[in-house]
Formats: structure tokens, C-alpha cells, sequence
């Protein structure tokens, strides 16, 4: 082989071990994958949380239970869970047999969106304005909420379970020179 033959074919492997380095195989390039606003998503399911309460102020039992998805789960304190549309909208029907001037504000909505895009908490406090059916009084009532959206095949967002938990009465003054309780 003569010295321009030689140098041609070695540029030739160069080259060709050059373009193999740069086309990996398929099996080990990562697939492309598409970035998830995750603000975007915040902003649906607070929306949505937003709108529930509006139609818990409104007492419209339907539109209340239209929030969840078809086996959704509602957890409500000193109740049986409630699943699926159906049963929901008969346990808020039952809630407003027993409290008709119920209310209720949400505070400090905050959405935890999952990295995939397809599922999203929400954390927020209730408070519920009503009469107690018992002593016929005004009573307020403050919950922990929270509920998990899970993203539908029609882009919509619908609850996939929730959970309201009655906080309780706020603890007792500690005694007059007793020690603070620590956590």
C-alpha cells in the first residue's frame, strides 16, 4: 500500500469510528420527554377547588359530585366514605338535609403537582359556618383537606379521593404559670 493509499484509508476508519461514536444505538438513547408546567397544573386544580366550593356554597349536589372522578372517594369526618359521583352527591344531599345554612371558605390552597404531570394533591383548611341541628346555635367548624387530582383521558381534572378532617376545638390555655407543651 503506498503512503497516499494509506493515509486515505486511515482517514476513512477515522471517519467512520467518528460517525459510529455520534449515532448511539436506539436501545440506549433516552427518549425525549416533554416538560410538565407544573404551574399550569397548580392553577387547573385550585380553579377546580375553587369552583367546589362555590357550588358547596350554592348547594348544588350535583355540580359538587361532578368534581370527582367516576370511583372517587370522599372521606368526611364521622361518616362512611362516599364512592363514586352517586354516593357523593347523596352524602353532601344528607350534609345539607342536616346544616341548610352551611358555608364554607377555603384558606392556603397549596398544590403539590407529580413530576409526570398526571397527578396533583391539594392541600388546603375549611371552615364551615352553620347551625348545629342539635342546640339550634351558629357553629364554625375548621378541617384539614385534602384531596388528590388525577389527570382524565379528556385533559380535565377530577378528584380521585378526598379527605376532610374536623380539626377540633382549639387545646385550653395552659394553667397559669405551667410550662408550654412542646412537640
Amino acid at each position: 500500500m503506498t503512503r497516499p493509499q494509506f493515509a486515505g484509508a486511515a482517514i476513512a476508519v477515522l471517519a467512520a469510528a467518528s460517525l459510529a461514536a455520534c449515532n448511539k444505538p436506539a436501545s440506549s438513547a433516552a427518549p425525549a420527554t416533554p416538560t410538565v408546567d407544573t404551574d399550569k397544573i397548580a392553577d387547573a386544580v385550585k380553579a377546580d377547588a375553587t369552583q367546589r366550593i362555590a357550588d358547596v356554597n350554592a348547594h348544588d349536589a350535583a355540580k359538587v359530585a361532578s368534581h370527582d372522578a367516576v370511583d372517587g372517594v370522599w372521606m368526611f369526618h364521622g361518616r362512611s366514605n362516599a364512592v363514586g359521583p352517586a354516593a357523593i352527591q347523596a352524602s353532601f344531599q344528607q350534609t345539607l338535609a342536616n346544616n341548610p345554612d352551611l358555608k364554607v371558605v377555603m384558606s392556603d390552597p397549596t398544590v403539590d403537582v407529580a413530576a409526570s404531570g398526571d397527578m396533583a394533591v391539594l392541600r388546603s383548611t375549611t371552615t364551615a359556618a352553620f347551625t348545629d341541628p342539635k342546640t339550634k346555635q351558629p357553629k364554625t367548624t375548621t378541617s384539614n383537606s385534602l384531596a388528590g387530582y388525577k389527570l382524565q383521558s379528556d385533559g380535565s381534572w377530577k378528584i380521585e379521593w378526598s379527605v376532610v378532617s374536623d380539626t377540633g376545638p382549639a387545646p385550653a390555655a395552659a394553667a397559669a404559670g405551667a410550662p408550654a407543651p412542646t412537640s
